[in-house]
């Protein structure tokens, strides 16, 4: 009996220690990029430019994707 109460105390300790880890597990730093339109676009919720430039594929891009795709996955 004294085995089990002495195995809750530990787990009720460590339950209620848990309780405040997210609020320190965090870093306060400088945004290097802060106010570049390349990286943010218009603002800090705007898709970024770099992610607009689309590529043509080309047929020997489609058939080596399609080969890759037969090496890893198989027929």
């Amino acid at each position: 009996m004294k085995k089990i109460s002495f195995l809750l105390l530990v787990a009720a300790t460590a339950i209620l220690s848990s309780c405040n880890y997210q609020k320190n597990n965090s870093i306060k730093q400088a945004d290097l990029h802060e106010g570049d339109e390349r990286i943010y676009g218009d603002g800090p919720d705007a898709p970024a430019r770099q992610l607009a430039k689309q590529y043509e594929a080309t047929p020997e891009d489609i058939a080596r994707a399609a080969a890759l795709r037969v090496k890893i996955y198989g027929e």
